[in-house]
């Protein structure tokens, strides 16, 4: 099924109205920020993580056609999971972030990548396994 036309023009218009907007925060944000709340910002991020992730198994595992959208919202959550992780680190903390990132986040976001760019062949292994 095509997507309506107009989708692409919205999509389109609102990429090209990210580019002023970024370059504004760019010179208007501050570089340090302290807020209330920042650990149930993390806990819910990790939550919504959690459940991502769980969710893509749980399609891996029944062959479901969901499999390839909740693969690619893992993949994009681990990303930024990894962003943000390494950039809101202290000095002292950015090691295991960048650690973290390289050995668990970004491995596991290429695999959801890898999953979402050949579906059938996961589905394929994961029926095999299955039958064990």
């Amino acid at each position: 099924m095509m997507p309506p036309r107009w989708l692409t023009g919205l999509l389109a218009f609102t990429a090209l109205a990210l580019v002023p907007w970024t370059l504004w925060l760019t010179f208007s944000l501050p570089s340090r920020h302290v807020t209330q709340h920042y650990d149930a910002a993390w806990v819910g991020f990790d939550i919504g993580l959690f459940c991502s992730i769980a969710l893509t198994a749980r399609a891996a595992y029944r062959r479901s056609r969901l499999l390839v959208p909740f693969a690619a919202a893992t993949c994009a959550l681990l990303i930024a999971d990894a962003w943000f992780d390494v950039v809101t680190s202290n000095p002292g903390e950015r090691i295991e972030a960048v650690l973290e990132a390289g050995l668990a986040e970004l491995p596991l976001a290429a695999l959801c990548a890898f999953v979402v760019y050949d579906a059938e062949r996961v589905q394929t292994s994961v029926r095999g396994l299955r039958h064990r």
